[in-house]
């Protein structure tokens, strides 16, 4: 029995060699691409300066602060898998829905090898990285300046697994996962492997890709 696969983007498969044009001005058609060494040398720049202030300006021990940083590495996790799985994968029930559902997310399973269009524009990230910080900071007080360095580390990581996935063979070693389940989620079942940089939340909500028998 055939099993019909929630569509994602427009195309009636992934286009591997193509790139969609998303605006008719070629400015904002530029800067909607991006190289994918911009926003991750932006985060981590963000972080260490973060880190650098939270290290000498705060009374934080280096220890707490240590264990705030790995906490916000496992709330990236949880994050990115949570905003794949319900905003990027959302019901495009709506003509406003579908066009952001698209924008944001669909046309990158049209054209999965599109190097340009594997992380939002600097402008974004910039935007995002503010906005997590205010937020944070409201919540955690002088622990976000630990706190954001570790969940900004996990967007950086997150991008470069991204892009690796995409641009690169997979290796012969324990990553390969990461290479098997991101393929799954792109040709075979979008409704599995929502985790990229981590199957953690994949294996403890029940999204791991079921294996071949």
């Amino acid at each position: 029995m055939s099993v019909t696969l929630k569509k994602i983007g427009r195309l009636d498969r992934p286009d591997n060699n193509g790139s969609a044009t998303m605006f008719k001005n070629p400015v904002l058609e530029r800067i909607s691409r991006t190289h994918i060494s911009i926003p991750i040398i932006m985060f981590l720049t963000i972080s260490s300066v973060s880190f650098y202030y939270a290290y000498t300006t705060t009374e934080i021990g280096i220890a707490v602060g240590i264990s705030v940083l790995l906490l916000g590495f496992l709330a990236f996790t949880f994050v990115e898998y949570m905003m794949h799985k319900h905003f990027f994968h959302m019901e495009p029930d709506t003509p406003a829905k579908d066009k952001l559902q698209y924008t944001v997310h669909g046309v990158h399973h049209d054209y999965p090898k599109d190097k340009d269009r594997l992380a939002m524009p600097p402008f974004v990230s910039a935007f995002y990285a503010l906005v997590f910080y205010l937020v944070f900071t409201l919540v955690m007080g002088s622990y976000a300046l630990y706190f954001l360095p570790g969940f900004l580390f996990g967007y950086a990581a997150y991008l470069g697994v991204h892009y690796i996935v995409h641009a690169y063979q997979p290796p012969k070693n324990f990553l390969k996962v990461l290479w098997v389940n991101h393929a799954v989620h792109h040709y075979k079942d979008p409704d599995v492997a929502f985790g990229v940089s981590s199957p953690l939340w994949d294996y403890i909500l029940g999204t791991m890709p079921k294996k071949d028998k």
